[in-house]
């Protein structure tokens, strides 16, 4: 696509920002996102009448409706309440100073609308709770949720009012969209212990509220439960289970709802439709959305816009751009423009396909159809230039996202936060950490996620749990991959029975345990020799419902593979096979690595030829015990028969299949020639020899005075190596002066430094 019709005044390109190192991230709030909390000072006389828009002497309760709601901003609708409030046939209805509230709320005047409720309460004018239902919904929009139990308490003591269950449902939706799970429970406890009856719409929200915090099994049994109330789910109900099964990737869940939905006399609507197709887009299951629109759309369904979204999000989701750019031109025959969420989906699928210039020139072409970017397109781009190792343009791209009024959201500050984690720069990730939350940006599961598993890669345990405790003090939603990183940080550094508590606690806390917590587990327990517990795990897997994979079944084989207890590792792959679970390579690998540990060497050389007939591709991890026992076992020739065949029938040879050679060529006491041609094949690859064994060819060089072609593989080892110059001409004036042994010892020295750097 050409950029030459684009106008020239769009955004720049990412490669020519201008970098600012010295404040990388500081995120300064635009000016007109300040809070009014006073009201307007009362120059004008009160007995005045307003400049604009006079109001006749004897006005009526509409009329003066009418012209608060055509005032551009909330003063001079105050400036006119005031003035009208203070007129001889002023008649005080809820309606005005529910307008009058309303516009206050807006521009966050709390303090203002505090007075007017007073005022309200003193007219005479009645307050019920659709005046606080204003005042909750004005806090909300601000994510001052913490205030929403002071308006309880004011509206019960002052007032005298008690909530009805419109009150709470309103009320507890509000805190689930500002996604505090936390108030939530407090505030339905509440509910409960005043006797306030639930409705559908109670558990439309707390249902809403467990699909948020991953607990899929509690929101279905809350589903159950509404028949104890006498209450029937409705298309919300379960369209927000739907919803929930999808955000987790079970579609086949979301499938099953449906039909309890259809099953329950309760007709699919276009949201319930648009929310599956949605699902299948998400999974790159194309087809078998449109199949499902044709079917649908023969009981009256009609595409829409969101429909029409979903298909491009999917279709570049999969990779098939030209294919969404089709579907867009489709869409916009039907009727419908492309919108932000469209081009988002077309940026977002170039990103992923590494075609950062074609996602610009989206965004431009964009901007040049009137559609503005939001933070979403921004933090895809942001996201993209993170994954490209470019944190610092990204910082310069999250200015220009402040510059142009839209404050960085949660995702903006996750996507740099794990870009910095990525490129081992966690210390500048947590002081942006620290400024998220100054700055009123509350960060989420997945901002916990990421810190806890860089904390974890870096053996910094004790950190990512005081992490954990905040998340969960915060009251975040608890994500099940939290848990499962900290269990296999734990696990890593033989910390199991930490492990085991943080695997008890997700069951109290209602998180939902999956087959990677159970395998992650296992494979630990099994690793600190507690194989019977292990087992006991599994079973209580399947107990759950859970099916052991390939991963349970490897840990428990790998245990008893390395023990040499070839019996019960047989065991382990019958009960896999019985159980409808294929062996894979890494399975049969194991096992040829446990009969080659047992000695039987004839045993596992049938079997990797048996997996060879069955059309598998070999892999290092199955030659490699072999290869080794036959060294071991001085049966060089074979062993080097069976090397050249895993390099021209499987997967290439790996660093340690060549150690094994180098070393059973260097002590085997064959040919020296052939050790020394394999140690110049080894070098071209690029892999170095293990220094021991190239001491035992080197003795033998000298013995057989071929001490030139020693020089020579030194030589090659040095450059392999990528020596300094300086350690280089220290070890070469050894050579000069038939100093072998100082030479190699000074090699080894070097060579075993660069190793425990990289460790």
């Amino acid at each position: 696509m050409a950029l030459s019709f684009l106008p020239c005044h769009l955004h720049p390109l990412p490669n020519t920002l201008t970098l600012r190192p010295s404040t990388p991230f500081s995120f300064s709030s635009p000016s007109n996102l300040t809070l009014r909390f006073s009201i307007p000072s009362a120059s004008t006389s009160s007995t005045s009448s307003p400049t604009h828009n006079p109001l006749p002497p004897n006005f009526s309760p509409s009329q003066l409706l009418d012209l608060l709601r055509r005032q551009n901003d909330e003063s001079s609708a105050l400036r006119i309440f005031q003035w009208a409030s203070n007129q001889p046939g002023f008649s005080p209805h809820s309606s005005i100073y529910h307008e009058i509230l309303r516009q206050l709320g807006k521009v966050g005047s709390f303090n203002s609308m505090m007075t007017i409720l007073k005022q309200m309460k003193s007219s005479g004018c009645a307050v019920d709770a659709t005046t606080f239902l204003i005042v909750i919904e004005s806090y909300a929009n601000f994510q001052l949720h913490d205030e929403i139990d002071d308006v309880l308490q004011l509206m019960e003591h002052e007032f005298g009012l008690k909530p009805d269950t419109r009150f709470y449902n309103v009320s507890l939706n509000a805190l689930v969209e500002g996604n505090k799970l936390k108030l939530v429970e407090t505030l339905h406890s509440k509910m409960v212990g005043a006797g306030v009856p639930p409705d559908v719409s109670t558990f439309n929200v707390l249902i809403k509220a467990l699909c948020k915090a991953h607990q899929l099994r509690p929101a279905i049994l809350m589903l159950e439960d509404m028949a104890n109330y006498g209450l029937k789910p409705d298309e919300k109900t379960f369209t927000t289970l739907m919803q929930g099964f999808i955000e987790e990737g079970e579609l086949n869940g979301a499938l099953r709802i449906k039909e309890q939905m259809v099953e329950s006399g309760c007709v699919l609507t276009h949201v319930s439709v648009n929310v599956l197709v949605n699902g299948f887009c998400r999974e790159g299951r194309i087809e078998d959305a449109l199949s499902f629109i044709r079917e649908v759309s023969e009981e009256g369904f009609h595409p829409d816009q969101v429909t029409f979204n979903a298909l491009v999000n999917g279709l570049c989701r999969t990779g098939y751009i030209k294919q969404a750019l089709e579907m867009m031109d489709l869409m916009l025959e039907k009727g419908f423009d492309p919108d932000v969420y469209t081009y988002n989906s077309l940026i977002s699928g170039l990103c992923k396909l590494g075609e950062i210039d074609e996602a610009v020139e989206i965004f431009q072409q964009m901007i040049s159809r009137n559609c503005s970017p939001n933070t979403v397109t921004y933090n895809t781009l942001i996201s993209t230039l993170c994954k490209e190792n470019q944190v610092e343009a990204a910082t310069e791209l999250a200015h220009v996202l402040t510059s142009k009024g839209i404050m960085p959201d949660v995702c903006t500050f996750n996507t740099l936060i794990q870009g910095l984690c990525l490129t081992k720069n966690r210390e500048i990730a947590m002081e942006l950490f620290e400024e998220m939350k100054k700055k009123g940006c509350q960060p989420d599961e997945f901002t916990y996620s990421i810190l806890i598993d860089s904390l974890c890669s870096e053996r910094k345990l004790k950190e990512a749990l005081m992490l954990l405790k905040e998340m969960e003090l915060s009251g975040c939603a608890r994500n099940a991959v939290v848990y499962n990183t900290l269990i296999a940080g734990l696990c890593k550094n033989k910390r199991i029975e930490e492990a085991e508590e943080i695997f008890d606690q997700m069951e109290l806390l209602g998180v939902s345990r999956s087959s990677i917590t159970y395998n992650t587990l296992i494979d630990g327990l099994c690793k600190s020799k507690r194989v019977e517990e292990a087992a006991e795990l599994m079973d209580q897997m399947i107990m759950e419902g859970l099916k052991p994979d390939k991963f349970t079944y490897n840990s428990l084989l790998t245990y008893y593979c390395q023990g040499g207890d070839i019996e019960k590792a047989a065991d382990i792959v019958q009960t896999m096979t019985s159980d409808g679970c294929e062996p894979d390579i890494v399975t049969y690998g194991t096992l040829i690595g446990g009969l080659c540990k047992a000695g039987r060497v004839e045993v596992a050389s049938r079997l990797l030829r048996s997996i060879q007939m069955k059309g598998m591709v070999l892999t290092p991890h199955a030659y490699n015990p072999v290869l080794q026992a036959l060294f071991r076992r001085k049966r060089t020739k074979e062993a080097m028969r069976l090397f050249r065949e895993m390099m021209e029938k499987s997967d290439p040879p790996d660093a340690v299949s060549y150690k094994i050679v180098f070393r059973g060529l260097c002590n085997g006491g064959g040919p020296i020639q052939e050790a020394v041609d394999f140690t110049f094949e080894m070098l071209e690859k690029g892999i170095l020899p293990d220094f021991p064994s190239f001491g035992f060819l080197a003795e033998g060089l000298c013995s057989l005075s071929m001490e030139d072609t020693l020089v020579e593989l030194v030589n090659m080892v040095m450059e392999k190596a990528k020596i300094s110059q300086n350690e280089t001409s220290v070890i070469r004036g050894f050579l000069e002066i038939h100093k072998i042994k100082d030479a190699l010892a000074n090699l080894s020295v070097i060579l075993d430094r660069q190793k425990s750097r990289r460790f």
